[in-house]
């Protein structure tokens, strides 16, 4: 069979593409080949949980837009489909006075962006909403809320098939070849050819990106682990929604904080570590071919350079609990360390330029072959209806029948 389109990935991201093409085109011949046996096995069901309001994102930014829209389009999806979620809030917390200007721009962002229902909260008022946080200034942001992504995921599966989509699990790519305008994809199982591949593989997006293109592209996906601990039971009362730390402008992460969890219980994190392999959700998984590519990376070269001492930080804490316990008692003076158990981890696929840059915003590179998602980290699981419709709307411009 030639396939309309292949897609490459079956994460969120991925598996959103392909709804969302069917839903405007149901005719389509369409196959989404994912590596492993099941779908969101890696970002996306590690991820934390967390719906985005579009609170840090530069206005006119892909992931300010398409966050924004992407937040409706979930939660309209998540009513259709009857699944749990919350719209519980958070507040973002100044916790010195340096950085209530930082909070001032993050407020403004969100105006900008249109967000309603933002207030600036004293100390007061932020213990009137969070009684046990400390901090001298606040921002309340109402829209902020969680699920499980794995199951809005699993729910995006099985309606691809519904519509007629094909879904080929436990499937690695192993090459990809064109001849007179049509691809060919080489699995370990078999092959299939297609008149346009969409590369949504996420942690490995750089290298299927790769196989489609003649000249070398000018970034490559560093991997960051981020550990998380969770709330022992009886300390659950703690936290009543989501607290979060006013985030280093120079980092595209938000720091350590505290989410409620839509199945019950508090997890408390992440931190931001070097992984030593792309899926490597342990301190001990390790994959030196892949280490070594990521160091002989000029760019991430020169972020180790100028950020050493936030990553040897970001170590530190790895490895020591009580300088984890620390972090988060900037926000919970009450934590002990005591009160955190052990919790899971999660990959972040972020894409760094040969200059250094890690990219702050949502990169999707097209070449005659194919579509790739090139770098599509938080807020992408909010996102994943929005960029889908992006993607499928790229796709139907190149699809002749």
């Amino acid at each position: 069979m030639l396939y309309d389109t292949v897609i490459i990935g079956g994460g969120i991201v991925g598996l959103a593409t392909a709804l969302q093409l069917l839903e405007k085109k149901p005719s389509l011949r369409l196959l989404l080949i994912e590596k492993e046996n099941q779908v969101a096995a890696h970002q996306t069901g590690h991820n934390s949980g967390v719906i985005h309001s579009g609170l840090y994102y530069k206005p006119g930014s892909l992931k300010a837009n398409n966050c924004i829209k992407g937040y409706h389009q979930l939660l309209d999806f998540c009513q259709k489909h009857e699944i749990p979620h919350e719209i519980c809030g958070k507040i973002v917390v100044a916790t010195t006075e340096e950085q209530i200007p930082l909070m001032q721009n993050l407020y403004d962002r969100g105006i900008q962006n249109g967000l309603s229902g933002l207030e600036i909260l004293s100390p007061e008022q932020m213990r009137e909403i969070e009684p046990h946080v400390a901090g001298v200034k606040g921002i309340k942001v109402p829209q902020t809320g969680i699920i499980n992504y794995k199951v809005v995921a699993e729910k995006y599966a099985y309606l691809i098939q519904e519509k007629g989509g094909r879904i080929q699990l436990g499937e690695k790519v192993s090459s990809i070849s064109e001849r007179e305008g049509k691809s060919t994809i080489v699995t370990q199982k078999g092959s299939y050819e297609t008149k346009l591949v969409i590369n949504c593989a996420g942690l490995y997006s750089d290298k299927v990106t790769q196989l489609t293109e003649r000249n070398p592209i000018n970034l490559r996906i560093i991997p960051f682990r981020g550990e998380y601990y969770e709330l022992k039971p009886e300390k659950h009362h703690l936290v009543k929604h989501l607290i979060y730390p006013v985030p280093d402008p120079n980092f595209p992460f938000l720091g350590v904080h505290f989410t409620r969890m839509i199945e019950g219980g508090v997890e408390a994190g992440p931190n931001a570590v070097l992984a030593f392999r792309r899926e490597g959700y342990k301190k001990t998984d390790f994959s030196w071919p892949e280490l070594k590519e990521t160091l002989a990376w000029p760019g991430f070269r020169k972020v180790a350079g100028k950020y050493w001492k936030t990553g040897m930080g970001e170590y530190y804490r790895s490895f020591s609990k009580s300088a984890f316990t620390k972090a988060l008692q900037a926000l919970l003076p009450e934590l002990k360390e005591e009160d955190l158990i052990p919790g899971g981890a999660g990959v972040r696929a972020q894409a760094c330029d040969e200059q250094g840059g890690l990219l702050d915003d949502f990169a999707i590179i097209e070449n005659a072959q194919s579509i790739n998602v090139c770098n599509a980290p938080s807020p992408a699981a909010t996102s994943s209806l929005s960029i889908g419709d992006t993607v499928s709307d790229l796709a139907l411009k190149r699809i002749i029948d």
